[in-house]
């Protein structure tokens, strides 16, 4: 599972992985190319992060 998060809504995104993975994810800054182009899974807001599994 990997969820796109702005810096807003991180603490959800954080609250849905655990809750659909029942772990805790890695969280990590996305780069700069990727932040040029990425949407956060929930809103409109550009993603500042990757919260995965991977």
């Amino acid at each position: 599972m990997k969820i796109y998060s702005c810096e807003t809504h991180v603490n959800q995104a954080l609250d849905v992985f655990v809750a659909e993975e029942k772990k805790f994810p890695i969280m990590k800054e996305i780069t700069e190319e990727e932040k040029l182009s990425t949407r956060y899974t929930y809103c409109e807001d550009l993603a500042l992060y990757i919260v995965a599994n991977e």
